[in-house]
């Protein structure tokens, strides 16, 4: 049965996975958050007047049976911080999300897995690769972990539903929509070959474009590599590079054609370290 203190929490506007964490920490489960006065929340370092008047402002606690009744009718569940089943990959990171909805297979986010990533205008040549490497991947029993973005992300999903493997699709939205809406019958077939859906935010939570430099945080902190396929030269794939070598994770990038606008992320990260990667075997070596 899903807590629904634990939604209350995630509903809370500017709180964020820290300050959330913090107050958990303290006060072990969030029953008793719920019943704290503002003159308690005050006293907590880092909780401030905004945020103590938001956790007790009664706004935030109305409807919250609609939103456990519809996460029941359509498969959403949650897993919180405190949860055994709650990734250990996670914990290990910096603000890990404090609840995960989730749609889908839950074991799948303690399994081995790599996170495929790239640029949202890719090219031909990073289409294919990013469908053959997820799908040779999938094929050695490796799950695939990508954004469910235009692109590269896509392709990596595509490429493990077509090895029949697992995928986890990383939202930066509530797990009521998909975006893009074009990925909606992608989202079912990765529910449908035993992979998932997963968010940290509550559903009705709109694809705002602050949401996925965040949700680009648990991409990397739930795999054990991440391989980058195609990224211009300010994408946003690598600032889930930045997570990733922060949280100590293998960055493989796929070189591309010197004269491409998609290559000069990948090529630069390769002139910085990244491992170059033209086959599995190149992941496969130091993955397994």
């Amino acid at each position: 049965m899903i807590n629904k203190y634990w939604v209350w929490l995630s509903k809370i506007p500017n709180l964020g996975s820290k300050k959330t964490n913090q107050l958990i920490e303290i006060y072990k489960n969030p029953e008793t958050i719920w019943n704290l006065k503002y003159e308690d929340l005050i006293q907590v370092e880092g909780i401030g007047d905004a945020t103590a008047k938001n956790i007790v402002n009664l706004e935030y606690r109305k409807n919250l049976d609609k939103y456990l009744d519809y996460m029941n009718k359509y498969n959403i569940d949650i897993i919180t911080i405190k949860d055994n089943i709650y990734p250990e990959k996670l914990k290990q990171i910096y603000s890990p999300p404090t609840v995960i909805y989730i749609k889908g297979n839950k074991e799948i986010l303690n399994e081995k897995s790599i996170a495929i990533i790239g640029c949202r205008d890719c090219s031909t040549y990073g289409k294919n690769a990013a469908r053959e490497i997820a799908y040779e991947l999938s094929n050695k029993g490796i799950n695939i972990i990508s954004g469910l973005a235009k692109g590269i992300d896509s392709f990596a999903h595509i490429g493990a539903v077509q090895a029949k493997g697992k995928t986890i699709a990383v939202l930066g939205n509530g797990l009521d929509t998909v975006y893009p809406k074009e990925n909606v019958n992608l989202a079912k077939a990765i529910i449908d070959n035993d992979g998932a859906l997963i968010s940290e935010y509550i559903i009705g939570t709109k694809p705002e474009k602050m949401n996925f430099p965040a949700r680009n945080r648990i991409v990397s902190g739930l795999s054990d590599g991440v391989v980058v396929i195609e990224a211009k030269q300010r994408s946003g794939s690598l600032i889930t590079v930045d997570f990733a070598l922060e949280q100590g994770k293998e960055v493989y990038a796929l070189p591309g054609n010197i004269y491409s606008k998609n290559s000069i992320g990948t090529n630069e990260l390769i002139k910085q370290g990244a491992k170059c990667i033209t086959n599995i075997d190149d992941i496969l070596e130091e993955f397994i």
